[in-house]
């Protein structure tokens, strides 16, 4: 074996960092998930209707509304609503 062999070896056993799955696009009601133009969503999980699964909340640089996705079950989500505070949309204070 070679020295550039030996030291391709060595090296396959060092750990690898993170392994991440591939990418999906996730879709509600049919449709896949878009975010409002200029883009800058910040998507996480919570239980927003809190029947014990986690939903699809989507922060929206424009505006600073929040959308959610209700969670359907076996990957499927409702289509986007906008979360609500007082009857209104709720909106988080612009920082511009």
């Amino acid at each position: 074996m070679t020295a550039l062999g030996l030291l391709a070896a060595s090296l396959s056993f060092l750990p690898q960092g993170p392994q991440f799955e591939a990418p999906v696009r996730l879709a509600a009601a049919g449709a896949p998930v878009r975010v409002e133009s200029p883009g800058y969503a910040a998507p996480c999980w919570h239980d927003v209707d809190r029947d014990g699964a986690k939903d699809l909340v989507v922060g929206q640089f424009r505006e600073g509304r929040i959308a959610w996705y209700r969670n359907l079950g076996k990957g499927a989500f409702a289509e986007r609503a906008w979360l609500q505070a007082g009857g209104k949309d709720a909106k988080v204070p612009d920082v511009w």
